[in-house]
């Protein structure tokens, strides 16, 4: 199973992180970024991998 969101389809980033003092002799590299995905029981009972702010958010539609 992949690393997406099934309710709001977030997937992972990939972010370069620039910080002070870096130079072309001490570079950075890329990150990827992947979205906090937790397992849910819907309420028709199926499971499915979902974003903590997509189970957030479904707890405050109740």
């Amino acid at each position: 199973m992949s690393r997406v969101c099934e309710i709001c389809n977030k997937k992972s980033t990939v972010t370069v992180s620039r910080k002070k003092l870096r130079s072309k002799y001490n570079p950075t590299t890329k990150r990827r970024q992947h979205p906090n995905l937790q397992w849910v029981r819907l309420d028709n009972g199926k499971r499915v991998k979902a974003c903590a702010k997509c189970i957030k958010r479904m707890g405050k539609d109740k």
